[in-house]
């Protein structure tokens, strides 16, 4: 009997992961980081990386250029064939150092190995027609954005009539691609270190604690393994940074914060590293995310109590100073690092969403003391998350106001925490309201919306 020719490490574990991610199992990025892929060589962890979230970043499309070739276009095909053309599909169109043969072979094989032997003869001839055809895509109307950048024709439309059809093209592109990998830095010593260690750097967009790693494996340093330098996409230091900086009238000083959604505990680091000598609750309320969260913030010691509960049931009441409430939301502002959230979506879900959001704000707003401040942020894009969020709010709470986030980007910027070119583009990203949006592409960042609100009495 002849063997089989052998899969790839890598290939064979992106296509375990999408599998999974297809029967609703499990998210990309937890896969990802799981120890399957821990014990692959770098090579091959990297290849099984860019596999699985190219394929969910084209998925969309695809399956469209698919379909055109299947002998029967709308036939439901089992998933593990599915999963195998779609493998092969990415990297025949977008993988151009990957050889054709190889790409072709090894999804023949993925789709025998996972008991379609008699499929494979069709993958076989769908990929080899694939690497021959031409498709021409326009970008013309929200449709047919959403085709050439394969994103929902819902999301992409909602999208266009909220900021433009030119601003969801660039919302669209930077879901496309791989999220620069930015990090926060403790101290020019520890900047240094990396440097030593190989790792080259360029100065981030916005904040000067942030840095781009340009080149080198900065996860295998002992700066990051020893928290002298983290992992956190820039958008997101901003948000805390603006959180961290004490409200005008607290003069200069913070004693008491809540950080109401802290998991994975990177904003709640700022907002300690910014007020020495505050006291900080720091509530989650999934087990799982609570676990990692101790273990992060454990160095900090009893300055930091960390509390396993949801942040709508807080019991405290003008307690705090100061509030962050960074709520779960639908992550549509980071689909190029989660690009599997554009295909569980639904538009129906906003609702459901801020329902949840809503309450979480009333409970920040009941928590701060008269004359505390809460930050309100998420990473998605969507007005019923956000603005809405906060008009519904103000709506039925008196004794709460809406304040411009443009003062705070003037201190920070005079502070010396934001760059100037990073506070003027900043202040471009300032509603009349007084919020702050960051839409994906216009910075390097994730999508983030903030708002600052003030209890009054």
């Amino acid at each position: 009997m002849k063997p089989r020719p052998p899969i790839s490490a890598a290939r064979k574990a992106a296509f375990q992961i999408l599998m999974a991610v297809e029967r609703g199992q499990s998210h990309s990025d937890d896969l990802l980081r799981g120890k399957a892929v821990n014990d692959l060589s770098a090579p091959d962890r990297n290849l099984a990386t860019a596999l699985v979230l190219g394929v969910l970043r084209w998925q969309i499309q695809l399956d469209h250029q698919l379909q055109t070739l299947l002998k029967h276009p709308n036939a439901k095909l089992d998933r593990e064939i599915l999963i195998s053309l779609r493998l092969g599909a990415f990297q025949l169109l977008h993988m151009n150092r990957i050889p054709a043969r190889a790409a072709i072979d090894e999804s023949v094989e993925l789709a025998k190995q996972a008991g379609h032997k008699f499929a494979s003869g069709m993958v076989n001839a769908v990929l080899r027609k694939l690497g021959t055809s031409f498709f021409n895509f326009s970008e013309g109307s929200p449709e047919e954005l959403a085709q050439t950048q394969a994103h929902p024709a819902w999301m992409v439309e909602r999208w266009a009539n909220s900021f433009s059809l030119e601003a969801a093209r660039t919302i669209c592109c930077h879901g496309q691609s791989q999220p620069l990998l930015s990090i926060r830095i403790e101290s020019p010593a520890a900047e240094a270190e990396l440097v030593s260690s190989g790792i080259v750097l360029k100065p981030g967009d916005l904040l000067a604690a942030a840095r781009t790693v340009v080149a080198g494996d900065v996860t295998a340093t002992a700066a990051l393994r020893e928290g002298r330098v983290r992992l956190q996409d820039e958008g997101s230091q901003l948000v805390a940074e603006l959180a961290a900086h004490p409200a005008e009238n607290l003069d200069q000083k913070v004693n008491t914060i809540v950080d109401c959604c802290a998991a994975p505990g990177g904003k709640t680091l700022i907002l300690a590293e910014r007020n020495p000598l505050a006291r900080i609750l720091a509530c989650e309320s999934s087990a799982p995310r609570f676990e990692q969260l101790c273990k992060r913030l454990s160095p900090l010691g009893d300055r930091i109590e960390c509390r396993h509960a949801d942040a709508t049931a807080l019991t405290e009441n003008s307690i705090f100073d100061l509030a962050l409430a960074d709520v779960p939301c639908s992550g549509t502002g980071t689909l190029g690092r989660n690009p599997e959230i554009r295909h569980r979506l639904r538009p129906e879900d906003f609702a459901r969403q801020s329902e949840r959001q809503r309450s979480i704000l009333q409970a920040a707003l009941r928590a701060v003391r008269p004359g505390g401040c809460v930050v309100y942020s998420t990473c998605s894009l969507e007005p019923e998350e956000n603005e809405q969020v906060i008009a519904a709010v103000l709506a039925t709470n008196p004794n709460a106001r809406l304040l411009s986030l443009e003062s705070r980007i003037e201190t920070l910027r005079s502070d010396g925490i934001l760059t100037t070119s990073g506070a003027e583009r900043l202040r471009i990203c300032l509603t009349p309201e007084g919020f702050l949006r960051l839409l994906p592409g216009v910075f390097p960042t994730d999508g983030f919306f903030v708002a600052l609100l003030e209890r009054t009495a």
